[in-house]
């Protein structure tokens, strides 16, 4: 890679919810993008902690004990094995950090499972 990523670039070339793009890897690492509005479904990521970096709205991640609400420029680390689901009163835009082949419902499935290696 010979140039910066643009975050604005990139999320203007996607515009379906709750499905990750990968924007760059380091390491094991993927760094996506992903919209989402409305509430996700209840998962956990066994084996990897999980960043949300908030780039444009605001958003909750639920606990099974409690809520935290993230912002626009505040990210949050999930770690591995809590059960969370997120939720977004309206578009939320962050970037996701984890673990390489991460799929975004971990081992719940359904209908917002998202591919996994869809590179933007």
């Amino acid at each position: 890679m010979q140039t910066a990523i643009n975050l604005d670039e990139k999320f203007s070339r996607f515009s379906e919810r709750w499905s990750p793009k990968i924007i760059a890897q380091m390491n094991d690492y993927h760094f996506k993008l992903v919209k989402f509005e409305g509430e996700f479904v209840w998962h956990d990521h066994k084996d990897t902690d999980e960043v949300f970096i908030v780039i444009d709205g605001e958003m909750v991640i639920h606990f099974r004990s409690h809520d935290v609400r993230v912002r626009k420029g505040e990210l949050f680390v999930i770690p591995k094995g809590v059960e969370h689901k997120t939720s977004a009163k309206a578009e939320c835009r962050a970037m996701l950090v984890e673990a390489a082949g991460t799929v975004n419902t971990g081992d719940a499935g359904g209908e917002k499972t998202a591919h996994a290696d869809v590179w933007i």
